[in-house]
């Protein structure tokens, strides 16, 4: 999963070219972007529900990079604190539409190679707007999507072009419309564990699914998700001894496997929070297994932390949103078929019933209650949950440190991260509403 980065293919000109002619410097290309692709999602878990600091192992250097974002402070950050990678983000675009509009030109290549690496762009530049949008956009469900400004849309490799803000629907469209042209050039069906940084056809539908859920589109959510699911159904089943953690790179469960989604920077600055680990119940096997109890109120997190530890899609996730999908079409049984699998690898086997019980007596509003919960305790400290709350309920928080309460209003305007102010100073229209 060591990443190499290929400098010898990378010198930009004045004109802001990249030097490239052959299948393989474009490989090269994506390579880097992949070795460099940020791991935002990561640092979303501090603003999130999960992680609180701790003065007696947090350090003067933790809070200097990241107290302001576990608080929610946007407004006069210190200095040091750590920020979302703005234009690593949309050096990845610019390369991707590189490749894009240079297509017909790549050289020493077999067609079904350079159409691969056309298709991995179409994913880079789709799921860079997508984590775009979601850290500097309002949510699509919480907003005018056609009316809501967000973060600027970049469809041409063009470093001189000063990019407006585009809105949140326009900026979904073309992410929609990406997954599309992703989907008839994606030739690899699966990379081996050690390339499975890189997009393959699968890749295509999870993206889709996770697109659709955030959208509302609960119908397209269910299709894509069952796609994925019917075609890679493994689950790792943590009810054994003989399982690897499901975010590991060769996990049963992986399908791609880019971000580095709990890095051991952020691990260590915290702990999980006593709150969330006290909505697991007695019998889930994830709180044994994804943290580890230190007393009877403070755990670490076993989960994640290591560079091996990477999770960008995997099935778990595609089972949860078929199931959130289901049940808020109202389709409370299909739902329920897909939490089953879930339910018997991550429930104590004495314990299965009585929740296969519980949510079959649930109509769909609790039923979809009990999905966000699920996802909560499964896909924690995987970057998803700050996101979750987003584009649900967007609940009050409240965090202590240091005898110091802050708190994040429910619906607060904080739910959505400002745009950076060096990205504002580079193009002042940035700033404007």
């Amino acid at each position: 999963m060591l990443l190499t980065s290929c400098d010898d293919f990378l010198d930009i000109q004045p004109t802001g070219k990249v030097i490239a002619k052959t299948c393989e410097e474009y490989r090269a290309l994506l390579t880097d972007v992949y070795n460099n692709f940020p791991d935002d999602r990561a640092l979303t878990t501090l603003r999130s529900d999960e992680m609180t600091l701790d003065p007696a192992i947090t350090t003067a250097e933790d809070l200097n990079s990241y107290f302001d974002i576990w608080r929610w402070q946007d407004v006069a950050q210190d200095e040091n604190t750590s920020s979302f990678n703005w234009r690593r983000f949309y050096h990845t675009i610019y390369i991707a539409n590189y490749v894009i509009e240079h297509r017909d030109e790549i050289t020493e290549g077999s067609k079904a190679d350079i159409d691969q690496l056309v298709g991995e762009s179409y994913m880079l530049r789709a799921y860079s707007h997508f984590v775009l949008v979601n850290l500097f956009g309002q949510p699509y469900t919480k907003c005018d999507p056609s009316a809501t400004l967000s973060v600027p849309l970049s469809t041409v490799a063009d470093v001189e072009l000063v990019l407006p803000r585009s809105s949140v629907g326009a900026v979904y469209d073309q992410i929609v419309s990406d997954i599309a042209s992703a989907k008839t050039y994606l030739t690899t069906e699966a990379w081996e564990p050690q390339l499975s940084y890189r997009f393959n056809r699968l890749s295509a539908d999870a993206l889709e699914a996770r697109v659709c859920l955030y959208m509302g589109n609960w119908q397209g959510a269910l299709d894509a998700a069952k796609t994925v699911i019917d075609s890679h159904p493994a689950l790792e089943d943590l009810t054994t001894n003989s399982y690897t953690m499901p975010d590991h790179y060769t996990s049963l469960e992986a399908i791609v496997c880019l971000e580095q989604v709990m890095k051991s920077a952020y691990k260590g600055i915290g702990a999980p929070s006593t709150d969330f680990i006290a909505t697991y119940r007695t019998g889930d096997m994830r709180k044994n297994r994804y943290f580890k109890a230190q007393t009877s109120r403070v755990y670490t997190l076993l989960k994640g932390g290591d560079p091996l530890c990477r999770s960008t899609f995997r099935s778990a996730e595609m089972y949860l949103t078929a199931a959130e999908a289901a049940a808020r079409l109202g389709d409370t049984e299909t739902a329920i078929t897909y939490l089953k699998p879930l339910i018997t690898t991550r429930y104590m086997p004495a314990l299965q019933p009585t929740i296969l019980s519980e949510m079959e007596a649930k109509d769909a509003d609790e039923l979809t209650e009990s999905i966000l919960e699920e996802r909560a305790h499964e896909l924690c400290f995987e970057g998803h949950r700050w996101f979750d709350l987003r584009r649900t309920t967007q609940p009050s928080i409240t965090k202590t440190y240091d005898g110091q309460t802050y708190t994040l209003e429910a619906n607060d305007s904080r739910y959505t991260i400002p745009i950076p102010s060096e990205a504002i100073n580079a193009n002042p229209s940035l700033g404007e509403e």
